[in-house]
């Protein structure tokens, strides 16, 4: 008994199948997905070059934003390759702790991405309601002390579900209903009780996305009521136009995140197919968006490139 569930409790490696219900249409969809990836990549690497060369580009804004663009890269590239490959050339098998790493980093760099979500938020909010006080507040020692609190949050709380799940035992169940190994799809293969993976994703989804979304609502509801002071009209355009870009860049992030989450807990009725197509167009669009969102409406961005 005991060697069997030794035997059974860490499989080998588990077969990803990339979109249940779109097997046959995969090949097809993985040209986007290609381009979507490749337009992500230049993008963030684009914006890393030009932040790094312009010095007047190492202000707080821009440091985020680099800080966005980094994280955009891994967490695009923890994904893609692996996911063209099932689609491209049917390779389904992903090894255990290559599955366990691809997880770790996918959960981790989507929590460093709200995070930086948030601080741009609070940079935002500094620069719009104390605009002489901006630079001494946001220095560039508490822009990388903020960057870095914010990575050691998301390792700090997403490590424990790749130790829970090495305890689980998985018995016969190979097979991940999705395109890459992401927590809950890893755990609904488990044979084992699951209620501490459960509660625990429960706990680090509320703890990271429920305390950023707050602090990014309040630093947005202060901007609204500063602005809405302003006598001159094209003091209050030039204000929202400042916040413009990062509401779409929250609103990429948050909304396909947020229906990934409750589908895989309360979504039993959606067909698994558009599940996993949001799950995917998740960690792809944002990366794609938001070097472009950035580069177009930020004029100091766009100057460099043009």
């Amino acid at each position: 008994m005991s060697l069997n569930s030794t035997a059974f409790s860490h499989p080998p490696y588990f077969l990803l199948v990339g979109i249940p219900g779109l097997e046959e249409e995969q090949f097809w969809i993985a040209f986007p997905f290609c381009i979507m990836y490749a337009i992500a990549v230049l993008g963030n690497i684009t914006l890393l070059l030009i932040i790094k060369a312009e010095p007047s580009l190492h202000e707080p804004m821009y440091l985020f934003l680099a800080m966005l663009a980094f994280t955009d890269l891994v967490l695009s590239t923890s994904m893609i390759p692996k996911m063209l490959a099932i689609f491209w050339l049917g390779s389904w098998e992903i090894g255990f702790l290559a599955c366990l790493a691809q997880l770790f980093f996918i959960h981790t760099f989507s929590s460093v991405e709200s995070g930086v979500l948030m601080a741009m938020a609070l940079d935002r909010y500094i620069a719009i309601c104390y605009p002489l006080q901006h630079s001494s507040i946001l220095s560039v020692q508490v822009v990388v002390a903020l960057g870095s609190l914010v990575l050691v949050r998301g390792v700090l709380l997403v490590s424990p579900f790749c130790f829970l799940l090495c305890r689980m035992p998985f018995c016969q169940h190979h097979v991940i209903s999705h395109s890459y190994c992401e927590h809950m799809a890893v755990v609904k293969l488990a044979c084992g009780d699951t209620k501490v993976n459960v509660i625990y994703g429960l706990f680090v989804a509320f703890v990271v996305t429920g305390f950023d979304i707050i602090l990014i609502s309040l630093s947005y509801t202060m901007i609204l009521r500063v602005v809405m002071r302003l006598s001159s009209t094209e003091a209050r355009l030039k204000a929202f136009s400042t916040c413009a870009s990062h509401v779409c860049v929250i609103l990429a992030f948050y909304v396909p995140g947020l229906f990934t989450f409750l589908t895989h807990r309360f979504g039993q009725s959606i067909p698994p197919h558009i599940h996993i197509m949001v799950a995917n167009l998740y960690l792809l669009v944002p990366p794609m968006l938001n070097p472009i969102v950035y580069g177009v409406r930020t004029k100091k961005l766009w100057d460099r490139v043009v």
